[in-house]
């Protein structure tokens, strides 16, 4: 049975895939907070924009945790396709279960379904993600430990919805954030607790990429993609912003009107004499 090394590269990986985790929460729960507030185009918008977010940072957070994965005895890489496709798997499962709290009119059933399928969908692509590892060996993985991560994910994503229904200031999506961070990060690390790799040595050519030549660009592009994702819905104004913005407008026309000499009328920023 090989050696398995989860932090090759000491505290570096585990921290930032840490740090991955909680922007990817924090956005989510802003976007779906934003999506609670809207209507229309702009609420099934946000949703997209919170699925997105959560599904890249779940990813990015798993495969960062992947950088730092080390077998002894075995060199490893990735099935390029199935490495995709957990990342898809990832963001549509999310995206169900995001849809279901912003669409869904009984909270309760909603926050029960939303977080089961976001908890089962985190689960499926961390297992697809182990499944697209290729080395010289047989992974085994521990029933119990599976289970258990199964388990966390879905109490995880859960209190991650729970938080986006009734949680909308700044400062407690950022602790939520955290906590969901620190959710998502143990489930990773239960299972790979669960991992078992019996090596077989061997000089054949291992199929698939390395970490660096696949996995590291695209975890930096996802990752670039969270933060600047980020500073637009900073920047983004809410919807009580807008209507305080739209309400401030006019009462400064109403006020115009209300100083405007007499034969004079505002009409925008146009001024007409009256006969």
């Amino acid at each position: 049975m090989g050696h398995l090394d989860h932090a090759t590269f000491g505290w570096l990986t585990p921290a930032l895939s840490y740090a991955m985790a909680c922007v990817g929460a924090a956005l989510g729960l802003r976007c779906t907070v934003r999506a609670l507030d809207a209507t229309g185009r702009s609420r099934r918008n946000w949703l997209l924009t919170a699925a997105s977010a959560i599904g890249t940072g779940i990813w990015t957070m798993h495969f960062v945790a992947m950088l730092g994965f080390g077998v002894t005895g075995t060199d490893i890489r990735y099935d390029v396709p199935l490495t995709i496709l957990s990342l898809v798997v990832a963001m549509a499962v999310v995206g169900v279960g995001v849809f279901a709290v912003g669409y869904g009119h009984d909270r309760v059933r909603s926050l029960l379904i939303g977080g089961l399928t976001t908890g089962v969908g985190v689960a499926s692509m961390h297992y697809m993600g182990m499944a697209a590892l290729r080395l010289h060996g047989e992974v085994r993985f521990d029933p119990l430990l599976v289970g258990l991560s199964v388990v966390i994910a879905v109490v995880a994503a859960t209190a991650a919805l729970w938080a986006a229904l009734n949680i909308h200031a700044p400062a407690a999506v950022a602790v939520a954030s955290l906590v969901m961070g620190a959710a998502v990060s143990s489930m990773h690390y239960t299972g790979m607790l669960a991992v078992g790799v019996d090596v077989a040595p061997s000089t054949a050519a291992l199929p698939g990429a390395t970490v660096m030549q696949f996995i590291f660009p695209l975890a930096v592009g996802l990752g670039s993609y969270l933060f600047i994702t980020s500073a637009f819905v900073a920047l983004s104004p809410t919807a009580k912003e807008r209507a305080a913005y739209a309400s401030a407008g006019r009462l400064t026309d109403d006020r115009a009107v209300d100083v405007a000499p007499p034969g004079f009328r505002t009409a925008g920023s146009a001024r007409t004499h009256t006969s």
